[in-house]
């Protein structure tokens, strides 16, 4: 995973985290890897796994079985989904609409643009 300066290196976890529970990656009430698993396979001090993991714990996206480990929520991939679909809509669209307009971007160009990326994606 590589990091970016924008943002905290935790959030960046929790983000990665939750499209990997997304995709099912990982589903319900399975087991994801330790603190320290993690913080060797992202290069990252076990500490900064810790934080991210907090956050999704706070989120109800993960749980701890106490001596176990942690686990996605069985609920946790449609709570995701829902919440990334309500950020897109709320901050990342508007500005996109912003800069379509402002740069005099047609619809039909982000369509076609758009179905070319699908297309690619089913090869």
């Amino acid at each position: 995973m590589e990091f970016k300066d924008t943002q905290a290196i935790y959030l960046q976890i929790v983000d990665w985290m939750c499209d990997n529970i997304v995709k099912k990656k990982w589903g319900s009430d399975e087991r994801i890897p330790s603190v320290r698993e993690l913080g060797v396979l992202l290069e990252v001090n076990p500490n900064t796994v810790m934080r991210a993991y907090e956050c999704l714990q706070n989120q109800n996206i993960i749980y701890n079985k106490r001596g176990v480990g942690f686990f996605v929520s069985e609920d946790a991939s449609l709570r995701v989904a829902e919440r990334k679909r309500t950020e897109f809509i709320g901050q990342v669209l508007p500005e996109f609409f912003h800069r379509m307009k402002l740069l005099d971007i047609p619809l039909e160009v982000i369509l076609a643009e758009f179905e070319k990326l699908n297309r690619k994606k089913d090869s």
